[in-house]
């Protein structure tokens, strides 16, 4: 489960990575599980952090920012599959430090006509931290 936080109250939440979008990585509250801040802090410790990042590159620009939220997606995921039982995945970026999709444009030759090829990255990354609950541990 993902969990972030919402003033004084933490949300379960599914991610809502879109490249349509103003924010294209966010998350929409599921309405699964909440807790107050206060008793989260009481009864929940971190036991690992770390950053999720993605880059892709392409020659098509929205399929390579589809490509880079997908692999951003996928490794999100992957940390939730690796939770074991009463552990949580935390969202941990705030509104001044939410991660963007950032792209570089490189100019090409492709058989004697000027293309563009697409990079696309994160920055800053999806600071993320596991945390386990009190009877857990």
């Amino acid at each position: 489960m993902i969990l972030r936080r919402y003033g004084k109250w933490y949300h379960s939440v599914e991610p809502n990575f879109n490249p349509a979008a103003m924010t294209e990585i966010g998350f929409q509250r599921d309405r699964v599980f909440s807790v107050s801040a206060a008793d989260f802090d009481d009864g929940y410790r971190v036991v690992t952090t770390d950053e999720v990042g993605a880059e892709a590159d392409g020659d098509v620009q929205r399929h390579a920012e589809r490509k880079l939220l997908r692999r951003l997606e996928d490794a999100l995921r992957e940390r939730v599959a690796a939770l074991e039982a009463g552990q949580v995945l935390v969202v941990l970026n705030e509104r001044t430090d939410w991660p963007k999709t950032r792209e570089r444009r490189d100019k090409v030759i492709v058989d004697g006509e000027n293309r563009f090829h697409f990079h696309w990255w994160v920055d800053p990354p999806l600071r993320v931290g596991v945390f386990a609950g009190e009877a857990t541990a």
